[in-house]
């Protein structure tokens, strides 16, 4: 599989600590998002069991991003500074399935390490490379918070000898200081960052696969210099609100030649393992400096229109 057809989703758990809240195995959830999964839920198709959520995802399905550990990897405990008072280095180290450090790693989009770091209400993200110390198997890079709040840490990886398979792992770390939350964000399929603006083209549907279509414009003009970056044109994040678990997302197309330029579109298959909220991130390069857009989509059930199709085949 190429780089740029391998996995390259990263993901956050987006779980407000501030306001009403509820808290289950270890996650505080939004009210509000709450008050949605039991809308969903009471919407949700059924098998003839009487099963929720027929028609989306196998209840054995593994999750990523949702745990500090996996296959005997464990996210440390991460240090980092306390409030946005503080500067000093973010630094965790991950150990083996023998419980020593790891030290060897392979690269994914061209890197040993990618850090995915995102406030809980979905804002604050950053996707970062931190540099690793061979001798004792820590992570780290300089750090300081620009806003108070509760945060997800994903460490994305590939241990060597684990084939081409990656790990995320996740930790949650609070920052003390002022902080103004987000409390809604509504569905957006656009997004201005830097002078360029970003349109998203498609829709997630429950259990299925679908393509997402991103086209980067400035002044009304369609970009076409868009640079690699990290072995691909555009990297898409995709998060669920609540738990956060990634979606699987793929870039479509071939590996970028050395000095290609692509553009103004960006293509992706993504599949939504239930109905809900997600947020999306794109990381795109032009003239060397790389731009986030944000998005917001929510994803519909599936079932229903396959059955609708399914129905109208047989006649």
């Amino acid at each position: 599989m190429n780089a740029a057809g391998r996995l390259i989703a990263y993901g956050a758990t987006v779980a407000v600590t501030f306001g009403g809240a509820f808290v289950a195995a270890g996650v505080v959830v939004p009210e509000r998002a709450v008050e949605r999964w039991a809308a969903q839920a009471a919407d949700a198709p059924h098998d003839e069991a009487g099963h929720e959520g027929a028609g989306t995802q196998p209840a054995d399905a593994p999750q990523k991003g949702v745990s500090m550990s996996a296959q005997g990897y464990v996210l440390s405990e991460i240090s980092a500074p306390q409030s946005t008072e503080e500067s000093d280095e973010l630094a965790f180290t991950i150990t083996g399935p023998d419980g020593s450090p790891v030290t060897e790693y392979q690269e994914a989009h061209e890197k040993q390490m990618h850090l995915i770091v995102v406030r809980t209400d979905g804002t604050q993200y950053r996707h970062v490379h931190p540099e690793l110390d061979p001798s004792t198997g820590s992570w780290s890079l300089p750090w300081q918070w620009e806003e108070a709040g509760t945060y997800k840490i994903y460490a994305d990886f590939a241990p060597t000898g684990n084939g081409e398979d990656t790990l995320t792992l996740s930790q949650t770390l609070n920052v003390a200081g002022e902080l103004t939350p987000v409390n809604d964000r509504p569905v957006s399929a656009k997004d201005e960052v830097d002078g360029f603006d970003v349109t998203l083209d498609g829709d997630l549907t429950a259990g299925a696969s679908s393509t997402l279509t991103l086209t980067v414009t400035q002044d009304g003009a369609a970009v076409t210099t868009l640079e690699p970056y990290l072995g691909a044109f555009g990297h898409l994040v995709a998060l669920r609100e609540g738990d956060m678990e990634y979606l699987h997302v793929h870039a479509e197309g071939e590996d970028p030649a050395p000095g290609e330029t692509s553009g103004p579109e960006i293509s992706f298959m993504a599949e939504a393992p239930t109905a809900g909220r997600y947020f999306l991130y794109l990381d795109f390069q032009v003239d060397g400096e790389v731009h986030t857009a944000q998005f917001v989509l929510e994803a519909d059930h599936g079932i229903e229109g396959a059955d609708t199709e399914a129905h109208s085949e047989g006649h």
